[in-house]
C-alpha cells in the first residue's frame, strides 16, 4: 500500500500549473477555490496528514490569470471527515486505511451518494466480491471514473442522492426523455378496390406467383 500511495504522489506531484498541453489549469472560479480550500483545512484541524499540498500554487501562481490549486493527497484517520463524506469537485484524493474489505465496502455503502465505485486488482475473484457488494449505479474495475458507453445511461442509484427522477440523462433514459411514442390504432373497412379483389378471387397470390403469407390482402 505504501508503495501504491507513494507513487500516485509521485505522479501528481509532477503534474504542471498552466493551461498548455500536459499542464493542469485553474478551477472555475473563485467560489470553487474557497471551497475547496476549506475541504483541506478542516482536514487538517481533524488531524489529516497533508501528503501532497496543492496549496503551494497559490503562491506560485500568483500574479496569473486563474484560480490555481494543485493536486493535494490527504491520508485521513478517521473516515468520517467530510472531505471523505462529500464531492470536492477539486482536485484533492482522500486516502483512508481500511483493516478488512467489509470495512471497506461498510464506508461505501453508508454514504447518501450511489453514483459510481471502482476497485483496483489484478485478480478476477476480488473484483467480483466487491462489485457483487457495493451499492452504485456505475461500477468500474480498474477505470478509475466507470461512465459507461452507449447505450447504457449514465447516472446514480434508486434511493440515493444521486438519482432523481425516473430517467438518467444518457442512454435509452435520454431517448424516453426528449422523444415521443406515437401509437397507431387503426381498423379498415373491406376495401371494394379491383385489386383487392382480385386478389381474393385468385386466393390472394402476390404479384412473384406466391402465397400471400403476410396477409397483405387483408383476409381473416
Amino acid at each position: 500500500q505504501k508503495a501504491l500511495l507513494d507513487k500516485v504522489i509521485e505522479k501528481a506531484a509532477s503534474i504542471k500549473a498552466g493551461t498548455a498541453a500536459g499542464q493542469m489549469g485553474p478551477v472555475i472560479d473563485s467560489q470553487s477555490m474557497t471551497k475547496i480550500l476549506s475541504y483541506i483545512e478542516q482536514s487538517e484541524k481533524d488531524g489529516a496528514k497533508i501528503l501532497l499540498d496543492g496549496r503551494v500554487w497559490m503562491k506560485e501562481m500568483e500574479g496569473n490569470k486563474g484560480n490555481f490549486i494543485g493536486p493535494t493527497v490527504i491520508l485521513h484517520s478517521n473516515k468520517t471527515d467530510k472531505a471523505m463524506c462529500e464531492e470536492i469537485f477539486g482536485p484533492v484524493l482522500s486516502v483512508y486505511n481500511v483493516s478488512t474489505w467489509q470495512e471497506a465496502i461498510e464506508i461505501e455503502n453508508s454514504n447518501p451518494f450511489g453514483n459510481a465505485a471502482a476497485v483496483y486488482t489484478s485478480n478476477g475473484g476480488h473484483a467480483e466480491w466487491f462489485m457483487a457488494r457495493v451499492r452504485a449505479s456505475m461500477l468500474g474495475v480498474n477505470i478509475g471514473i466507470p461512465v459507461p458507453r452507449e447505450p447504457f445511461s449514465f447516472g446514480g442509484l434508486y434511493g440515493t442522492r444521486s438519482k432523481y427522477g425516473d430517467m438518467d440523462i444518457t442512454g435509452d433514459g435520454a431517448i424516453e426523455f426528449f422523444t415521443n411514442r406515437i401509437k397507431i390504432t387503426s381498423k379498415w373497412p373491406k376495401p371494394t378496390v379491383p385489386e383487392y379483389v382480385m386478389g381474393v378471387q385468385e386466393g390472394a397470390v402476390v404479384m412473384n406467383g406466391g402465397t400471400d403469407h403476410a396477409n397483405f390482402a387483408g383476409r381473416m
